[in-house]
């Protein structure tokens, strides 16, 4: 792609971050380029952005049915899976699993609640109730 033809479409991060992308100048060497985003990419962005809100959601109703506990909102809500809940928390994976059971979680010491919780970076309060402070 030539350095003027890289796309500059205001794209979903484009008010916050430029991109660099490679191009070739006027005498067909490789240069970086600033890109501002690009439609067709800001596009795949914002569905994927979609599916994940549907999950988060999908998530937030199981533990209002009692199907599962808050931490299954919490970790799609934080684009957790159980490994890294594991690295950030030192449960075992199979232990969050067994957690993600709402009479298991309800059962739960504070202390593992507190470990839960600085995970997520919310207090235990809030991840009983699935309450999300974002500043």
């Amino acid at each position: 792609m030539k350095k003027e033809d890289v796309p500059q479409d205001l794209g979903s991060l484009g008010k916050i971050t430029r991109e660099v992308c490679y191009a070739t100048d006027s005498d067909g060497k490789y240069t970086t380029q600033l890109s501002s985003g690009w439609e067709v990419k800001a596009q795949a962005l914002d569905l994927a952005w979609q599916d994940i809100d549907q999950r988060v959601a999908t998530a937030k109703q199981k533990v209002l049915n009692k199907e599962a506990s808050p931490l299954l909102f919490f970790m799609e809500y934080r684009l957790m899976d159980a490994s890294i809940l594991a690295d950030y928390t030192g449960f075992w994976q199979w232990q969050i699993k067994r957690h993600l059971k709402p009479e298991v979680f309800d059962s739960l010491s504070d202390k593992k609640l507190q470990k839960y919780a600085e995970a997520f970076n919310i207090k235990v309060a809030d991840l009983k109730s699935m309450n999300v402070h974002e500043s």
